[in-house]
């Protein structure tokens, strides 16, 4: 069965898992190569659904079992009439077992077959069944020269399982991978489909489950889970007679000078996201500003750690960072948030300063990150941040022994337990400066009104990436500020406020 993008399954999987799953269902009693069967039929079908005119297919066939679906799959191309030619690359000797067996059904079959050479033609579908999952470091010769031809062709490509070049692991291309239109990945999804460079290279994805005793996929370890619309947490019902005191009580803390309006975006975003009252505490020389573009905040200069640690005795969620600069006005509020018993939520110069070590961190705070500041948290650079970012995210949760939203293509969101879930939602359109600081306040809203830190970050990560994208289709030029209203919608369609 092929599944769409709108009903893929959630566990996401490492290459090592999957090939342990691959392992297990050989052992019940499926054969290998009738896996790699199925395997070539689903791409097939799924093939000629996206280009059923074209009548001409090249494969591009490595070492590897890629390369055994790949054969099968110009054996029934073939049958259907299409013109069909497989180009082997590197050491045809190297195919072993159902890839060989493969490749031998084909030559059966009359699949006209050559070795690839520089120079030669592709036509038609080209067919990546070069590297799969199995790739370990950049990719080399001759698969480099391969790939860099087929990108430079502007032929149509389907890959089989990942784009050759594409680390299953971590969505990271070392060195060069193929720009697939389509890929169809077989038995379980690869977290590197979902995160990283991944979305610049897979095209439209595909599942094919061949079917998979359904059980010995429910027993097998995953990495990470899909955030998924129907599996996130709900905020509950609201009474009739509820109050705004029983909806919590958010104090954003930030916008040192020249930086007012991160404050600003982050408290309004907590008032769109239904806390109930919202205080923000800045500079003095803000209070204007933000009483005239918020009447509803309760904004308040504050000076000290003593005056903060007064105005936010009742608050029920704090949200430190947005704007709150790393000089000696940000360090004193900080080191007041440190000491509250609220929950928090830690952004921008809170996580700066946290790599500083100028404070500790309290219990239940939600940080989130983008990828240099993730890096300063771990003392290592944005590129290693960004090789592995799966990796990059559950050590910050360990470390810090907290829930840690890792921004970015593929936002993650890890806890201290080791879970991983990711995001797939978002658009490039949200490129832009404040969205951060709108996820920040919302994350407080949601902790505020009673969520625990990981359904609280879960839910706005997904809200906020989903607000992104209906945005995006008005085009570029997004404004930070444009979400909240948008977020204020879908937290309704998500979480009724009445039955």
């Amino acid at each position: 069965m092929l599944h769409s993008p709108d009903n893929l399954p959630l566990p996401l999987y490492s290459a090592a898992q999957v090939r342990e799953l691959d392992a297990r269902l050989i052992a019940a009693g499926t054969p290998g190569f009738e896996l790699m069967s199925r395997a070539a039929h689903a791409i097939w079908r799924a093939l000629r659904r996206r280009w059923p005119d074209v009548g001409v297919l090249t494969v591009l066939a490595g070492c590897g079992n890629n390369a055994g679906d790949g054969y099968l799959v110009a054996a029934l191309a073939l049958r259907a009439g299409w013109q069909v030619r497989v180009l082997a690359v590197g050491e045809a000797a190297q195919l072993q077992g159902d890839a060989a067996l493969a490749r031998d059904h084909a030559l059966a079959a009359g699949v006209p077959m050559q070795p690839w050479c520089e120079g030669v033609e592709l036509q038609g579908v080209v067919l990546d069944a070069l590297l799969g999952t199995g790739l370990q470091g950049a990719v080399r010769a001759p698969y480099a020269q391969v790939i860099a031809t087929l990108n430079a062709s502007g032929l149509p490509v389907l890959a089989v399982d990942i784009p050759s070049g594409l680390c299953a692991d971590t969505g990271q291309v070392v060195r060069v991978a193929v720009r697939a239109a389509l890929t169809v990945t077989l038995i379980g999804l690869k977290l590197g489909l979902f995160t990283g460079q991944s979305a610049d290279y897979r095209g439209e994805l595909q599942f094919a489950d061949l079917q998979a005793d359904a059980a010995l996929i429910a027993a097998q370890a995953f990495a990470a889970q899909r955030l998924t619309r129907s599996h996130l947490p709900r905020l509950p019902v609201r009474s009739h007679s509820v109050h705004k005191g029983q909806l919590g009580h958010v104090l954003v803390v930030g916008g040192d000078y020249g930086f007012a309006g991160a404050g600003l975006l982050c408290a309004q975003s907590a008032l769109r996201a239904g806390a109930g009252l919202v205080s923000l505490a800045t500079r003095d020389e803000h209070l204007a500003a933000a009483q005239v573009r918020l009447p509803e905040v309760m904004a308040a200069g504050v000076a000290s750690a003593n005056q903060l640690l007064a105005l936010g005795a009742h608050a029920s969620a704090w949200v430190v960072g947005p704007g709150l600069g790393q000089g000696a006005w940000g360090r004193s509020l900080l080191s007041a948030a440190a000491v509250s018993r609220a929950a928090q939520v830690w952004d921008a110069d809170a996580l700066n300063l946290l790599a500083q070590a100028v404070v500790q961190l309290p219990a239940a705070t939600v940080l989130t990150p983008h990828p240099g500041e993730a890096a300063r948290l771990l003392g290592i650079g944005i590129a290693e941040v960004q090789a592995d970012r799966p990796a990059a995210a559950r050590a910050l949760a360990q470390r810090y022994q907290t829930v840690c939203v890792l921004k970015g293509a593929g936002t993650l969101i890890a806890a201290p337990c080791g879970g991983l879930w990711l995001c797939e939602r978002g658009h490039p359109a949200m490129a832009s400066a404040g969205l951060g600081d709108v996820l920040a306040g919302f994350i407080g809203a949601l902790l505020a009104q009673g969520l625990a830190p990981l359904p609280a970050a879960t839910l706005a990560v997904y809200v906020h990436a989903c607000a992104g994208e209906r945005l995006a289709q008005q085009g570029r030029g997004m404004a930070a500020s444009d979400l909240c209203a948008v977020i204020r919608e879908l937290l309704q369609e998500q979480s009724a406020c009445l039955n």
